[in-house]
C-alpha cells in the first residue's frame, strides 16, 4: 500500500475550535510545521459552550469518524461557567449518538489553550488511533 492510501485512509476529524483560545494554539501547531493528519478540519466558533449536540450527530452522519471539541476550560472570554455548560453539552451528544446508534467515543473534549500546540498534535494523533480500535470493534 502506497503512503498516499494509509494517508486517505486515516479518520476524518471535525474539530470545534474557540478563536480567542484554541484557534492560536492549533494555528501555532501549523506554523511550527507539526504534523498532524490533513484529514482534521477545523471550524471555529465563538465558545465551546454554544456547538449543539446535533452539530456533532450530523458531523458523523455526513462522513466524519469523530468530532474533537477544543474547549476554552476556564480561559473562556464569555461565560464564567463555559467549562461546566460544555461538560452538559458533551453528555447529552453523548446520549444523543447513543440514540442514533453511534458510539459516544467518538466525541472527544480537551481544553486546548493558545499555547497548546503540541498539546493539540498529541490530542489528533491520539484521537485517531483510538477511532481506529472503536470501528474495528
Amino acid at each position: 500500500m502506497s503512503i498516499a492510501a494509509k494517508k486517505d485512509d486515516a479518520p476524518h476529524i471535525l474539530v470545534f475550535s474557540t478563536n480567542n483560545i484554541s484557534d492560536p494554539g492549533i494555528d501555532m501547531a501549523g506554523s511550527a510545521h507539526m504534523h498532524y493528519s490533513t484529514q482534521v478540519q477545523v471550524i471555529s466558533v465563538p465558545c465551546s459552550s454554544g456547538i449543539k449536540p446535533t452539530w456533532v450527530l450530523h458531523a458523523l452522519e455526513s462522513g466524519f469518524d469523530g468530532v474533537f471539541i477544543a474547549a476554552d476550560g476556564t480561559d473562556c472570554a464569555y461565560l464564567p461557567d463555559c467549562t461546566t455548560r460544555t461538560g452538559v453539552l458533551v453528555k447529552k451528544t453523548q446520549d444523543l449518538l447513543k440514540e442514533h446508534g453511534r458510539s459516544p467515543k467518538r466525541l472527544r473534549m480537551a481544553a486546548v489553550c493558545s499555547v497548546c500546540s503540541e498539546s493539540f498534535v498529541s490530542h489528533m494523533a491520539n484521537f485517531q488511533k483510538d477511532i481506529v480500535k472503536i470501528a474495528s470493534d
